[in-house]
């Protein structure tokens, strides 16, 4: 499968919002199915500084299908800039093909060695396995559990809160 990583850039909306509207890709990310076009818009729109975001992208008869996304924003108080949220995403048919570990490497990739962060966060439904394996093979622990975090499929469901220390990093 050829596909390429590039960041996020206008125009982007449309397929990040059928990204959202997945099933098999919107409960485990806290969309909606009733999610607008415009919720995607305005998010690309209010990126800031330290929001970094890419898309995965696949080239269909000559034109760009988005099939993930992942970033990660860098957190708001001084007292916190070494740390930022992560966030991913893939296409149900390219899951376990390679495009989550190509878009984490990019995201590792630059908080290492560009933004010189040393500490990664996120949360993760418990159920959500294959995730979670993939996040513990690039180095991202559980830290803890939130019970009843959020809601899934119309019940309450549990939350890893994981995190990933700058591999060499000493504090």
């Amino acid at each position: 499968m050829d596909f390429h990583i590039r960041p996020i850039r206008e125009g982007d909306a449309e397929g990040i919002n059928a990204l959202r509207l997945m099933p098999g890709v919107f409960e485990n990310i806290l969309g909606i199915p009733s999610e607008r076009i415009e919720f995607c818009q305005e998010y690309i729109d209010g990126l800031l500084r330290n929001d970094h975001q890419f898309v995965a992208v696949f080239d269909e008869a000559g034109e760009e299908r988005i099939i993930g996304t992942a970033g990660v924003s860098i957190m708001r108080s001084p007292r916190l800039y070494h740390s930022a949220n992560f966030g991913i995403m893939v296409h149900r048919d390219f899951q376990n093909s390679g495009v989550g570990t190509a878009l984490m490497n990019t995201i590792l990739d630059l908080a290492d060695n560009w933004l010189m962060l040393v500490r990664l966060e996120l949360d993760v439904f418990c159920d959500n396995e294959r995730a979670v394996h993939l996040y513990e093979k690039m180095g991202f622990v559980i830290e803890g559990k939130k019970r009843m975090a959020a809601i899934k499929n119309g019940k309450y469901a549990d939350e890893y809160i994981m995190a990933r220390i700058r591999p060499g990093f000493e504090g």
